[in-house]
């Protein structure tokens, strides 16, 4: 159009297209062959199938190995655009958010699939996290090596090979979250901390994690000893997984239970 840039060609006034420069900036700045491309899944067709004809007429080989194409953001299940005046941006929610709360958010869905930002699924993904870092106050303070026998560490491996699956890594890590909290093992928790690692999970220390956000609300006595009695409940029934979430539950709120012969102890951390 009239006043924008562009070069003399053959064929009159110009510029490269759309895919010729990504062509020509993925050569530049990763070479002929590269591993992973990534890009919105709208860009599959044209504009990803062009880069191939192109760089691979160019180059006389094989363009990527893998093409990682992702799901749209979703704003209470409406797709984000300005269009819609529902649009935001990472710094914009690093106002109200801690940025690994994000992180998580954005993690535990697959890649592939859409993305629903709601504060009500921003709120449960700290709360989430927040039982994660919670789990490894028990690990050690130093840097850890994930031992990859260890059947977490297996599931946790499977399914991040599987197409980046991310949702079901962290559904293991969770898996083992309920086995630290249960064993208090020292061990169990450093795998914890060394697998979550390797997504830039849990790399603070809790007490600095858990200052930085919000959980300054402390909840009433009353509400403690009702929580107590529903945990108390679910273990006559042997619903542990229930009565791991209730004490993860007020963790989270900063009560520490602790259970003796005939009851269940609680003070503030």
């Amino acid at each position: 159009k009239p006043g924008e840039p562009s070069w003399e060609s053959p064929w009159g006034q110009g510029r490269p297209g759309w895919h010729i420069e990504c062509s020509a900036m993925s050569k530049k700045y990763l070479g002929d062959h590269f591993d992973i491309h990534g890009g919105g899944e709208d860009l599959q067709f044209p504009h990803h199938e062009n880069e191939v004809a192109q760089s691979e007429s160019a180059n006389k080989k094989k363009f990527v190995n893998y093409w990682i194409h992702n799901g749209f953001v979703r704003v209470d299940s409406e797709k984000m655009s300005k269009s819609l005046n529902n649009f935001f941006t990472i710094r914009e929610l690093m106002k109200t958010y801690d940025p690994e709360v994000l992180r998580y958010f954005i993690l535990r869905a697959h890649y592939r699939s859409p993305l629903n930002y709601s504060d009500r699924h921003l709120e449960d993904a700290r709360q989430s996290l927040s039982r994660l870092y919670s789990a490894v106050k028990l690990a050690s303070p130093e840097s850890i090596k994930i031992d990859w026998n260890c059947i977490y560490a297996k599931k946790f491996k499977s399914a991040m090979s599987d197409d980046f699956n991310t949702a079901e890594a962290i559904a293991s890590l969770f898996d083992l979250t309920g086995e630290v909290n249960r064993t208090k093992s020292q061990v169990l928790a450093d795998q914890l901390k060394g697998l979550s690692s390797t997504l830039g999970l849990l790399t603070r220390r809790p007490t600095d994690y858990f200052q930085s956000t919000d959980n300054s609300e402390k909840p009433s006595v009353d509400l403690i000893n009702k929580k107590i009695a529903e945990r108390n409940h679910a273990r006559k029934e042997k619903d542990f997984k229930r009565a791991d979430e209730i004490r993860d539950e007020l963790s989270e709120k900063g009560i520490e239970l602790e259970d003796a012969l005939d009851e269940t102890k609680w003070r503030h951390m």
